[in-house]
């Protein structure tokens, strides 16, 4: 099971690490080394949330997100991306900003750091929605509940996660974005700039999400009676239909979680280059870390890890919240990003123990037999917090 999930992102690594040594010698191997633990400690709360997701998509879907996903992570994020800040903010060619990033890596981790708070908004807020999403939710089972509880009631007033995500950018561009970092250790005024990048984040988001979340409910209707339809479709000779269907709903599934991945990967992508300017290096050590979040993403589905351990979840959009608010305060303040990725990892482990606990609670309980995670009583298990 080990073997054949993380089968290929072993693969990766070898090939990835001897292609740095060759690029560079023993250096460059430490670099990418280095990139991919990055890229793991701070993308693990990805793949728990996109675990989330993917446990209700087939296997042929998470074949694709495991290949035709990790493509796109690797060449368009990891790769791409960089190019294409850089191109947009410096209004070059993406030719000339790819010639800039081999030939001038200095002038392009400038370029890359001044385009830092547009970065920033858009990644901080689509971020700040799904948990603000997550949190207003009334959940049967709470972790924290002292903190779950009253925002679940405030939950119900509508569009509450739009009005406080609102609000948040407005203070952020009158605080952080008015005294931004710029390269060279100077400020510039970027209020207008995260305020467009903001809501654009925003923007995204609901569309993103609106659209995933529309065909997500065609797909758990089609679930329920699938049996049926598919008895029904051998007799009548419909049954590519219904398989049209799932896979429509799938698609936007998996539309949605590359989106997610891509909103993630915005402080991996910019804490990559505290650590080097050349994109060769940068590309092998996040892309070899980004396949072993989908391998991760695909055990805890296939395990099911997030049903045995039911408070994994809330650790990891806790995380969530606080890297959009670490992001946010980044357009001002350089924060180390080991910082940002043990904040995650402290999370989800707390999460994780909680979890633990509670299952031991249930087993004392039920003599053994109440592991399941699921059902109002389990809320009422002590969470240790």
């Amino acid at each position: 099971m080990l073997l054949k999930t993380f089968g290929w992102s072993f693969a990766i690594t070898a090939i990835g690490l001897v292609a740095a040594w060759f690029y560079g010698g023993w250096e460059a191997f430490g670099v990418v080394a280095i990139l991919t633990v990055l890229e793991i400690s701070l993308s693990f709360d990805n793949a728990v949330i996109n675990a989330g997701i993917l446990k209700k998509m087939s296997a042929f879907w998470q074949k694709i997100f495991l290949t035709v996903g990790v493509l796109i992570a690797v060449f368009g994020m990891r790769l791409v991306f960089p190019v294409v800040i850089v191109a947009i903010t410096a209004k070059l060619g993406p030719i000339e900003a790819v010639d800039l990033s081999f030939n001038d890596p200095d002038r392009y981790k400038e370029l890359v750091t001044d385009a830092h708070p547009a970065i920033a908004a858009f990644g901080g807020m689509f971020l700040l929605m799904i948990f603000l999403d997550f949190i207003f939710e009334d959940r049967d089972i709470q972790w924290l509940r002292w903190i779950e509880r009253p925002l679940a009631k405030l939950g119900k007033v509508d569009m509450l996660s739009v009005c406080v995500a609102l609000i948040v950018l407005l203070i952020s561009a009158m605080t952080f974005a008015a005294n931004a970092h710029q390269h060279g250790g100077g400020h510039a005024d970027k209020a207008e700039t995260v305020l467009l990048a903001g809501i654009a984040g925003l923007i995204t988001y609901l569309v993103v999400g609106g659209l995933s979340g529309f065909f997500e409910n065609k797909l758990e209707e089609a679930e329920e009676r699938e049996h049926e339809e598919e008895e029904q479709a051998k007799r009548t000779g419909k049954k590519l239909s219904a398989v049209v269907l799932s896979g429509k709903a799938a698609f936007f599934m998996f539309l949605y979680l590359e989106v997610l991945d891509a909103s993630f990967s915005f402080d991996g992508v910019i804490g990559a280059f505290a650590i080097t300017n050349e994109i060769v290096l940068m590309a092998l050590g996040l892309g070899i870390g980004a396949m072993y979040v989908r391998s991760l993403t695909v055990y805890l589905v296939r395990q099911g890890t997030l049903d045995d351990y039911v408070y994994l979840e809330h650790g990891a959009h806790y995380a969530i919240g606080a890297l959009s608010v670490i992001l946010l305060v980044t357009i001002q303040y350089e924060i180390n990003e080991l910082i940002t990725g043990l904040v995650g990892v402290v999370l989800i482990a707390w999460s994780f123990w909680s979890s633990v606990r509670r299952n031991k609670a249930l087993e004392a309980e039920d003599g053994g037999g109440g592991g399941d995670g699921d059902g109002g009583s389990t809320s009422e298990v002590p969470a240790g917090v």
